[in-house]
């Protein structure tokens, strides 16, 4: 563990930097307060800090509070160094935000059982947000592909839909469905089928661009959006998705498989004015225009599929895989 060392006087810091090389830590030591918080504030800042109270500019009282106001995470913890003793300096430096704090002149040993209680309560904060990252993965993620969810991702359209009227750009909006998928389960099993979903979202995710965004929309069904297309650049990505799960085989634990996928797409600046359950719905229609014409194509929404579109649009949290 790195940690930081700040102490004016320099005898004191050099005992310090001593004392913490002997015990196995990395040790960065200056000899005022801005140098330390310039240190606590960069990105590969240590985890912990040696702060003597009395420093120039800003005292160690002054770090801490700083480091509680701006740098919220990844937490460091702080300890105070200093001669002062009254209660009210001791309840001063804890409330700055100092989380232990040790008179001088201190005892080495105590020193070191100090950092080792420093060092715990780090790994235990680093744990709690391990757990947190992998709960708010779990809650937004598909378990199988790891692409968005199907919440998630109709989200992520509703906001990116209200984004591109406000901007006044188009929004590509593809539904990538397997064509015949069920037979490669009933053929091959389950772990077959999984394996086909898993390299065909690798692939996709391959092609997208950073800021376009992946989700596993139905059972074989996938989202795809597209900020920033028109309708021919749409239909253009549409077609090199298409071709990079089709054109190679997949490899799965019965063989090497070929897979081919329908795709229906729509631009949003073609129908600016339309809510994200209706830019749902001409997808909706244009994928199954694909798959009635053969299979293995992309097939754009039309003016006839918008024109066409009777009663209540599609719900946007019950949508039914094609299955075919």
């Amino acid at each position: 563990m790195k940690i930081l060392i700040a102490d004016d006087e320099p005898v004191s810091r050099r005992v310090l930097q001593s004392l913490l090389g002997k015990w196995g830590y990395e040790v960065v030591a200056v000899e005022d307060g801005n140098a330390a918080w310039e240190h606590l504030k960069a990105p590969d800042a240590p985890r912990m800090a040696l702060l003597d109270w009395m420093m120039p500019g800003l005292n160690g009282v002054d770090v801490c509070r700083e480091m509680r106001r701006h740098r919220p995470e990844p937490y460091t913890y702080i300890l105070l160094l200093t001669a002062k003793d009254a209660k009210e300096n001791i309840v001063e430096g804890l409330e700055s935000g100092a989380d232990d704090y040790l008179t001088k002149p201190f005892n080495p040993q105590e020193l070191k059982a100090r950092i080792r209680v420093g060092v715990r309560l780090l790994e235990l904060e680093d744990n709690l947000v391990e757990a947190r990252e992998s709960m708010r993965f779990k809650a937004t993620h598909d378990a199988l592909t790891g692409v968005w969810n199907r919440g998630t991702i109709l989200e992520t359209l509703d906001r990116e839909i209200t984004r591109s009227r406000r901007e006044g750009s188009s929004l590509g909006v593809l539904i990538a469905d397997f064509d015949g998928f069920k037979s490669i389960n009933d053929t091959y099993g389950h772990l077959a089928g999984d394996a086909v979903l898993r390299e065909a979202t690798r692939r996709i995710q391959a092609e997208v661009r950073p800021y376009d965004a992946v989700g596993r929309y139905g059972g074989e069904e996938f989202l795809v959006l597209l900020p920033g297309c028109s309708s021919g650049e749409t239909l253009d990505k549409a077609e090199r998705l298409r071709k990079i799960v089709t054109e190679q085989p997949i490899e799965t634990r019965s063989g090497w498989l070929n897979v081919t996928i329908s795709v229906g797409a729509v631009a949003t600046g073609d129908w600016p004015e339309d809510a994200a359950n209706l830019v749902l719905q001409m997808a909706d229609a244009a994928l199954y225009r694909a798959k009635g014409q053969g299979r293995n194509q992309t097939a754009m929404a039309t003016v006839a599929d918008h024109e066409g579109m009777q009663g209540p649009p599609l719900e946007l949290f019950s949508h039914e895989s094609k299955k075919s």
